[in-house]
C-alpha cells in the first residue's frame, strides 16, 4: 500500500495540490471583503468558486458523494464547534426552549408540509417527498452565524437562530438517514414509532455525552492549563471533536454532542478564551471554505439548469408556507411578536447542511434520487440570496432591528482577561435616541466607560458631557461583572432616550 500511494502522489503532484489549495484560501479570504460590503453571504461566493474550478470551469472532474458526505460530516463538526465555543450562553438561555421546539416539532411540521407540496408539484412518493422535505427544511449554522452579524437584532431573536442552527442538524441528519434507508430496497424498514424513539434515544444520549465532556474537560483545562495559548485552544478544540466521535461510536448524535461540548467549553470562563475563540473562528473559516468549494465541485451545471423551476417552487413553498407554520406552531406558546415571527421564517437560511445530507440517498443506494442534490443545490444558492440580502431592510421594516448595535470586540490582550475585563464596540443606527445623548446621561454602571468614539474617519477619547451622534462608533470598555448591566442599560437607552430607567423601568433583552 505504501509503495502503491508513493507510485501514485509525487512531490510535484503535493506542489500542484498546495498551489491549487492555496490559492482557493486566498480569493476565499479576499471574497469576504467583498461579501461584507455587498451583503452577500460568503456561502454563495464559495460554491461559485467551486463551479468555476468544476467540470465547467478549470475542467477539475469531482465526482464522489461518499467522500463528501465523509468531509461534509467532518466540516459540520467544525462549524458547529465553533458555534458552540462562539455562542455566550447569556444570549441564547432565555430561547433555549422555543429554540429546542422548533428544532425539533418545528422540523417535523415544516417535513410534512413540504412533503405534501412535493407530492403534489413533482409527483414523487411520499417516502422520497418526506426525505426531500427533511433534506431543506433544516437551518445552516454557518449560514446563520455569518449573516447575523451584519445584522442587529434583540438577544432572544438573536438567540432563537442560532440554538435551533445549533440544535436541529441532529434531528435531520437521523431523519434524512431513516427515511433514505426505507426507500432502499434491501434496507430494514422499521415502524415511525421505532424510528422515532431511537431518534430521541440518539439525541439524549449525544446529548449527555456532550454535557458530560464538556464539563469534565472544562473543570480540567482549568487546572492545568499550558502557558501557551495555541496550545491550549488545538487542546480545546480536540475535545469538541471528541465528544463529536465519542457519540457517534456509541450510535447517539454526534452533531448535538459537539456543539453542547463547545457550548459548556466556550462558557467556562477558560484561561486563554479570546485566543481560544480566534482558533475557533479560523478553524470554522477554513471548514466553511473547504465544504462549500467541494460541494461546488461536485455540482453539474449542465444538470443544475433541468431544476431550477422545480427548485423555486419548492423553495417558494418552503420559505412562505412550510417554515411559517413550523415558526408558528412552535413559538405561538412563548409570547412572541407577529414581528417577530414573520422575522425569523424568514430567516432561517439553508446553506450546506442541506447540500450533504443531498448526497445521503446517493451513497445509500437509493434509486431514482439523483436529481435531489441538483435540486436542493439550486434552492440553497437560489434562495440563500433571496433571504440574505434584503434581511436588514426586512428587520428594520418588521421593527426588529436594534437602533444601536452591540457587539463582542476580540481583543488580543492577555492582561484583560487578568482584569476579568471585556471590550465591547458600539454602533448608533439611524434610529436609535442615543443621538444627542450626553456620555454621562448614560448612567453606566460602576466599572464600565467609554473610553473612544470613532466620528467618520477621526477618533476621540471622550469627557463626561460629549454628546453622542448617529453612526457614531463607540467602544465600551467594561468589567466582567458589570458587562450585562452595561449592555442593558446601553440598549434602554438606545429605545427610550435619556429618561430610561426614571420616567420607564430598564428592560431586559427578553422583553
Amino acid at each position: 500500500m505504501a509503495t502503491s500511494a508513493a507510485n501514485s502522489f509525487t512531490t510535484h503532484d503535493l506542489a500542484f495540490v498546495l498551489f491549487i489549495a492555496a490559492l482557493v484560501l486566498l480569493v476565499s479570504v479576499a471574497a469576504v471583503r467583498f461579501a461584507n460590503r455587498s451583503g452577500m453571504p460568503t456561502l454563495v461566493l464559495y460554491l461559485g468558486i467551486g463551479l468555476v474550478m468544476g467540470e465547467a470551469g478549470l475542467g477539475i472532474h469531482f465526482e464522489n458523494p461518499e467522500l463528501t458526505q465523509v468531509l461534509g460530516y467532518s466540516a459540520l463538526a467544525l462549524i458547529l464547534a465553533e458555534g458552540g465555543i462562539s455562542t455566550r450562553w447569556s444570549s441564547i438561555k432565555s430561547s433555549i426552549a422555543p429554540a429546542a421546539l422548533l428544532a425539533t416539532v418545528g422540523v417535523l411540521v415544516s417535513v410534512v408540509v413540504m412533503a405534501a407540496f412535493v407530492v403534489l408539484l413533482l409527483d414523487k412518493s411520499w417516502t422520497i417527498a418526506l426525505m426531500v422535505g427533511a433534506i431543506v427544511t433544516s437551518t445552516d449554522a454557518a449560514a446563520v452565524f455569518s449573516v447575523l452579524k451584519r445584522v442587529g437584532l434583540p438577544r432572544r431573536i438573536t438567540g432563537v437562530l442560532e440554538a435551533e442552527s445549533g440544535f436541529n442538524d441532529a434531528p435531520v441528519v437521523l431523519l434524512v438517514v431513516a427515511l433514505a434507508d426505507a426507500a432502499t430496497p434491501g434496507r430494514t424498514a422499521h415502524a415511525w414509532w421505532v424510528v422515532a424513539l431511537e431518534a430521541a434515544g440518539e439525541l439524549i444520549g449525544g446529548a449527555i455525552i456532550g454535557l458530560a465532556l464538556g464539563w469534565i474537560f472544562a473543570k480540567l483545562s482549568r487546572a492545568t492549563a499550558p502557558g501557551s495559548s495555541g496550545l491550549f485552544s488545538i487542546g480545546i478544540l480536540s475535545v469538541a471533536v471528541l465528544a463529536f466521535a465519542t457519540a457517534t461510536l456509541a450510535h447517539t448524535s454526534g452533531f448535538i454532542a459537539v456543539y453542547l461540548a463547545a457550548l459548556v467549553l466556550g462558557n467556562s470562563n477558560l484561561p486563554h478564551h479570546r485566543a481560544v475563540h480566534g482558533f475557533a473562528q479560523a478553524v470554522g473559516w477554513l471548514a466553511q471554505i473547504g465544504l462549500f468549494v467541494l460541494l461546488g465541485l461536485l455540482a453539474s451545471p449542465g444538470r443544475l439548469s433541468g431544476q431550477v423551476v422545480p427548485a423555486i417552487l419548492v423553495g417558494l413553498v418552503l420559505l412562505l408556507i412550510a417554515r411559517p407554520v413550523s415558526v408558528f406552531a412552535s413559538l405561538c406558546w412563548f409570547r412572541f411578536r407577529w414581528q417577530d415571527q414573520l422575522f425569523l421564517s424568514w430567516a432561517g437560511l439553508r446553506g450546506a447542511v442541506p447540500v450533504v445530507l443531498a448526497t445521503v440517498p446517493l451513497t445509500v443506494g437509493t434509486p431514482d434520487t439523483d436529481w435531489i442534490f441538483d435540486l436542493v443545490f439550486v434552492l440553497v444558492l437560489i434562495f440563500t440570496l433571496v433571504q440574505a440580502l434584503p434581511m436588514p431592510w426586512i428587520a428594520r421594516k418588521l421593527g426588529v432591528a436594534e437602533s444601536a448595535q452591540v457587539l463582542d470586540l476580540d481583543v488580543e490582550a492577555t492582561p484583560l482577561e487578568e482584569l476579568h475585563a471585556d471590550v465591547l464596540q458600539l454602533h448608533v443606527g439611524d434610529t436609535s435616541r442615543l443621538n444627542g445623548v450626553e456620555i454621562q446621561e448614560l448612567r453606566l454602571p460602576p466599572g464600565a466607560n467609554v473610553t473612544l468614539i470613532v466620528r467618520g474617519e477621526k477618533g476621540f477619547v471622550p469627557s463626561p458631557s460629549t454628546v453622542i451622534r448617529r453612526d457614531d462608533q463607540l467602544l465600551l470598555v467594561t468589567t466582567a461583572k458589570s458587562r450585562d448591566q452595561a449592555i442593558r442599560r446601553v440598549r434602554s437607552v438606545s429605545r427610550d432616550g435619556r429618561m430610561a430607567g426614571w420616567a420607564t423601568p430598564l428592560r431586559s433583552d427578553s422583553d
